[in-house]
């Protein structure tokens, strides 16, 4: 097994690391790490005497190991039960936005975060790049030969004046909305409870099939609950506007794809771009590869420059604030599954 105590990587027989650990490091915070040595060392060197602990993910967990936290994929490893059983573990951060694939049966009493709003500006800014290729036709509009006229496009769209509907208006609908408002749409926003809405200038919607009769682009930026599962069906769908774009960047479960696929074939929706699908990856031959108002891509919409510093830097965060008994961000509602 490998370690990291302070930035600095060692080797150790797994019989003797947790005794080794202890009488060296009696009075350290420890953090258990499942994503490797990189993680491990950036987590040291920002928080000096903490020291961290690389995993692996399927290894026998050595029964003389002691932490206090640990941060660990967003679906979970085959030893994570057991290392929450015997290690002491008090704290576990994921490093996914959603916990919809993590083991929320194995957490019990202990406290859970996650890394909710880390990607949230590449997925605004893959959201703004999809309306705006719906509504300019790219890459339709580009040429490949001379064309019979020359500065004309008679069915040319834009963003100003249009409506956008977020379901959900957190971390990621903010950085949408944010970036939708400065290009004059009308912004409107459905959220699970009934606080008042988090941004200037974003209307807060009563019901999913008023935010979806007004929706020139709806964006799906819920989490994946038994609540959300299937809530873009038949009943949303009937209820759109005609020619609606739908984008999801949340999950698959949120969509009925029978439903949709109607809704596509009568052009209740001109298209559909879909980042996140059921099941990932989509099988050879699935229909939406080859439905002609279909956009899928294979769940990218989080990547941006900087994606491990920022995932790093959430964690560390909370551990800061953690080590000076502050309230942790992105607390995850075991009961509830976000």
């Amino acid at each position: 097994m490998r370690r990291t105590l302070a930035g600095v990587s060692t080797s150790d027989n797994a019989a003797t690391l947790g005794m080794a650990a202890r009488s060296r490091y009696e009075d350290a915070v420890r953090v258990l790490v499942h994503l490797g040595d990189s993680f491990a060392e950036q987590i040291a060197a920002a928080c000096p005497g903490v020291e961290t602990v690389v995993v692996p993910t399927a290894d026998p967990v050595d029964p003389d190991l002691r932490a206090d936290a640990l941060l660990t994929l967003p679906w979970g490893t085959p030893n994570l039960a057991d290392l929450l059983a015997s290690t002491g573990v008090r704290w576990v951060h994921t490093v996914g936005t959603g916990v919809d694939r993590f083991p929320l049966a194995v957490v019990g009493d202990r406290l859970l975060t996650c890394s909710r709003g880390a990607s949230a500006i590449p997925i605004a800014e893959w959201v703004l790049a999809q309306m705006l290729a719906f509504e300019k036709q790219l890459p339709d509009a580009w040429l490949r030969e001379r064309p019979t006229s020359w500065n004309f496009h008679p069915t040319m769209g834009g963003l100003h004046g249009r409506t956008l509907a977020l379901v959900g208006i957190g971390g990621i609908g903010r950085a949408i909305a944010e970036r939708a408002l400065p290009f004059g749409m009308r912004v409107r926003a459905l959220r699970r409870s009934a606080a008042p809405s988090p941004l200037a200038g974003v209307e807060l919607s009563p019901s999913l099939e008023d935010l979806v009769a007004s929706a020139d682009h709806l964006v799906l930026v819920a989490p994946a609950t038994a609540d959300t599962r299937g809530m873009i069906g038949d009943a949303a769908l009937r209820a759109v506007k005609p020619g609606m774009h739908l984008v999801n960047v949340a999950r698959g479960s949120l969509v009925d794809e029978a439903a949709l696929r109607r809704a596509l074939d009568d052009e209740r929706v001109a298209l559909a771009s879909l980042d996140a699908v059921e099941p990932e990856p989509l099988p050879e031959g699935h229909w939406m590869f080859a439905h002609p108002r279909v956009h899928v891509s294979a769940h990218v919409s989080w990547n941006g420059p900087g994606g491990e510093d920022v995932l790093v830097g959430k964690f560390v965060a909370n551990l800061h604030r953690w080590l000076a008994g502050e309230p942790l961000e992105g607390v995850v509602d075991v009961a509830a599954g976000y």
